[in-house]
């Protein structure tokens, strides 16, 4: 990063920190339909930002749920495009009460910025954006052609990307694609991730009886839903917490001596673990590490529960119907079609002929591995180094991007994982943060990045 715009981010640092605060109080929640009006106005604060700090076709484009976001800066004749990707909608804030300041008033304590959004993804997307603003300010030009396209709906499994991919292929074409959507290893240790674990998500609805019944008069006699719900739950593992679904290994990559090496400069251990979990005891798969059982094995976990009174006291009823959803992270030659066909097989055989069970597929996306020397890559290598005086590590994250696939598959370019959180930013969770120092490096990382690729070519 050239002196001039490393100046201009530390005297322009409050107004960009103020600016990402504005976009903070827009609550942009994707799975929640009482909030589309949050991810219109954060759609539309976007284009208006885009064209203030110089992006040029900028535009909320609609797509068949929420919208895209666009725009794009092709000044740099001859040299290589980068898409630069991110999201602006946001996690539902359940358990609201658990919050320590409201989730949509960014709130500064002890050097991080705490708001719904914070790390993920608004605040390492804007860092783009600000890098971006960066060199057009002092340079007039940025080194390699830029187009930005944010989306509505990563949070809810992009149901509307791939086939927005294929209906814009030429207007999105690019040499590789720039993702901020991560964890370091630490605030001074910066990583690359290099893997994705794939994501299918699915809803177990059990039916019973045509209402809700009266325990005494008719308990003992029907099949209660929520009952059969916890017996189809209970059945997904075997008591050493491997999953039961027969042939859900059977395309299980597993990693080799050099993979396992690479976890294990990583360094994480038992008590990072218990620190960011407030655990004692892990769970799983006792016969591959803690990094591993994170990022390398897949999973089937259940996220929600329901069905039946939940209010206080009591009231005495079978529940006319329960539910439960899951989802499994898959990992490297796992084909999501198929293991969610095998999913809701054996569902529907565990579940009891005296209930109705149903089991819908919502979303569905495959693990990412990307190549550690492409060019791209060595340019973030050294982007990192510049900034943090130290290379990074090469990371495998536990979590799922659809839209790292799509672009390999659709757009056939190979994307950049530059990561600018920590693991312990609570993404999904409350008091979610974003170390503020790690927002103004990240500027400075990734302007650095654009400048590398110009040479990378």
């Amino acid at each position: 990063m050239s002196d001039d715009a490393l100046e201009y981010v530390q005297q322009n640092g409050e107004r960009f920190l103020e600016e990402l605060k504005q976009l903070l109080t827009i609550p942009s929640i994707s799975t929640l339909p009482e909030h589309l009006g949050g991810i219109r106005r954060a759609a539309e604060w976007l284009v208006a930002h885009m064209e203030t700090i110089g992006l040029s076709n900028a535009q909320v484009m609609d797509t068949g749920g929420h919208p895209m976001v666009y725009g794009e800066w092709l000044g740099a004749e001859s040299a290589p495009t980068v898409l630069v990707y991110g999201h602006y909608d946001v996690q539902p804030v359940d358990p609201e009460d658990e919050w320590e300041s409201p989730p949509f008033e960014p709130t500064e304590r002890d050097g991080f910025l705490y708001a719904r959004g914070a790390s993920d993804d608004k605040g390492q997307m804007f860092a783009q954006l600000k890098a971006i603003e960066a060199l057009l300010a002092t340079e007039r030009k940025l080194p390699v052609n830029v187009k930005v396209m944010l989306e509505g709906e990563e949070e809810s499994g992009s149901p509307s990307l791939a086939s927005f991919l294929q209906s814009n292929k030429d207007l999105l074409a690019a040499d590789s694609v720039s993702i901020c959507d991560g964890s370091m290893l630490g605030p001074a240790q910066p990583a690359i991730s290099v893997a994705l674990r794939g994501l299918i998500s699915a809803q177990v609805n059990v039916r019973g009886p045509s209402h809700d019944l009266h325990s005494g008069s008719y308990g003992g006699t029907v099949h209660n839903p929520a009952q059969a719900v916890a017996e189809i739950v209970a059945a997904l593992h075997h008591p050493d917490g491997r999953v039961a679904v027969p042939g859900f290994y059977d395309r299980v990559r597993e990693l080799d001596a050099a993979e396992r090496a690479d976890l294990e400069k990583a360094g994480y251990t038992l008590e990072d673990w218990q620190r960011e979990t407030g655990m004692t005891k892990s769970w799983g798969e006792s016969e591959y590490s803690l990094s591993e059982r994170i990022a390398a094995r897949p999973t089937l976990e259940i996220n929600g529960i329901y069905g039946g009174y939940s209010g206080e006291g009591t009231k005495t009823i079978i529940p006319a119907q329960a539910g439960a959803k899951i989802t499994c992270r898959l990992v490297a030659d796992q084909d999501p079609d198929e293991i969610a066909e095998l999913v809701v097989e054996f569902v529907k055989e565990i579940g009891s002929n005296s209930v109705d069970v149903e089991v819908s597929v919502k979303s569905e996306s495959p693990a990412v591995l990307t190549k550690r020397d492409v060019p791209q890559m060595l340019a973030a290598v050294r982007a990192y180094e510049m900034v943090y005086g130290v290379k990074p590590v090469f990371t495998r994250d536990g979590g799922s991007i659809p839209a790292v696939a799509m672009f390999q598959q659709v757009l056939g370019v190979p994307s950049i994982m530059l990561n600018l959180g920590l693991p312990d930013d609570g993404y999904h969770s409350p008091n979610e943060r974003f170390k503020i120092d790690l927002f103004f490096k990240g500027i400075q990382t990734l302007a650095q990045y654009y400048r590398e690729l110009a040479v990378v070519g």
